[in-house]
């Protein structure tokens, strides 16, 4: 009799986009004729850059000749995009990474969790809340967690985001091994402070933890007094693992690609006590399990780095932060409290109401889909998260019907 890794059955169902999903359908049911808005997910609507697009039909050319075909690339990924990425998103910002430090993948989702094989069962990880879903779930399934007892998991440690700290949390107040941190937030939208995540990094290194950081949204910062990437901070190096992706930086979601730092000076611990340097680690568990991204992606992300594709990928974020900057000013002006929609492309708002009732306003009122903050976590509730990533037109759209149903 073979049995299965019981700790799937602790997973709570996809409540949070089964029950939008359940909701939609119905509304578009009951009302045909009606069209609907969706602010909610996380997914880019704009198309690739030109400069990333020429470089792909390029690349794809390459794989038609002989001369110019490639095989399997890499395990870490190909030197030509590696070499861009550690001058241009880090050294230009005086971080010190490189190329032998960055592993490019297929998702930045992928690799944080992935990431927490390498690290024991037994130890006391840090999450968020609210948080992306994927901290918590893929540690339930490691089986780090105990059972779920009134929104949160027995043996997580976890960090509360709320309006009185900005939606950035506080350290924890005991000691932890992991420690997963996203800045620009998903979902509240916070952005952190270099001072702020100074005492993160300090915490890390005062207890010898380790700290994965997601930098996802870290294209949409404006503002240049805000770190772009944990590396900036002194001492990171020795405890920080840090994630990117070019899905929503050059709207690569579709085709796939990210990377993954991994310093060379970041370690952990043997349960003797022993020193473990973590890109070893990593190494062996992507060239074991990973055969790579291919080679026409990669030399389309490559192109993201040139003058052509840096003015373009800015501009696709400044389309988006357009968007953010109209939502949170029509709901500020309606009244509601806001984070978020400056250096973020989420707007997190205090309904003032349950969730899901807010939710439900929209959608029937206004005719618009955004996401309840519940989902998110215990620390969610009361919020939703309303998404920039739409047509500008469709964003005015949406602003105005919410106008009209909440005035």
């Amino acid at each position: 009799m073979i049995k299965i890794n019981e700790n799937f059955l602790k997973l709570q169902s996809s409540y949070l986009f089964a029950e939008i999903k359940n909701r939609t359908t119905a509304f578009q049911k009951a009302y045909p004729d009606r069209e609907l808005i969706k602010l909610g997910i996380g997914d880019v609507t704009r198309p690739l850059p030109p400069a990333c697009i020429q470089a792909f039909h390029r690349a794809v050319d390459d794989m038609s000749d002989t001369k110019t075909f490639r095989g399997y690339g890499p395990e870490q990924g190909y030197k030509f995009l590696r070499e861009k990425i550690a001058e241009i998103d880090f050294r230009a910002r005086g971080a010190d990474v490189s190329p032998d430090e960055i592993f490019i993948s297929d998702g930045a989702k992928c690799d944080n969790g992935n990431i927490q094989e390498i690290f024991s069962r037994d130890i006391k990880v840090a999450i968020p809340d609210p948080v992306y879903p994927v901290y918590v779930d893929t540690n339930v399934m490691a089986g780090r967690t105990g059972s779920y007892h009134d929104g949160r998991y027995e043996r997580i440690v976890y960090l509360e985001g709320n309006r009185e700290n900005g939606f950035i949390p506080s350290l924890p107040a005991e000691k932890v091994d992991l420690i997963y941190l996203c800045f620009p937030n998903n979902p509240s939208g916070a952005a952190i402070s270099k001072s702020k995540l100074k005492e993160w990094v300090d915490f890390a290194r005062e207890n010898k933890a380790v700290i994965l950081y997601d930098a996802a949204y870290e294209s949409f910062i404006r503002n240049d007094e805000l770190p772009k990437s944990i590396f900036e901070i002194e001492g990171a190096r020795e405890v920080a693992i840090e994630f990117r992706s070019f899905s929503k930086t050059a709207g690569f979601t579709g085709i796939r690609c990210a990377f993954t730092v991994v310093p060379k000076s970041c370690v952990a611990y043997t349960g003797g006590g022993e020193k473990q340097p973590l890109h070893a680690l990593w190494y062996r568990r992507q060239s074991t399990k990973f055969n790579g991204v291919s080679y026409p992606v990669q030399r389309a992300a490559e192109a993201a780095y040139s003058e052509e594709g840096k003015a373009q990928t800015k501009a696709l974020i400044d389309y988006y932060l357009k968007n953010a900057a109209l939502i949170r000013r029509d709901m500020t002006a309606l009244g509601f409290d806001c984070i978020g929609g400056e250096n973020s492309p989420y707007i997190w708002i205090d309904g003032k109401s349950d969730s899901w009732e807010f939710f439900d306003r929209l959608l029937e009122k206004a005719g618009v889909v955004c996401t309840p903050g519940a989902g998110f976590g215990k620390c969610g509730e009361g919020y939703i998260r309303i998404s920039a990533f739409n047509n500008y037109e469709n964003v005015e759209k949406a602003m105005a019907r919410i106008r009209e149903a909440l005035q």
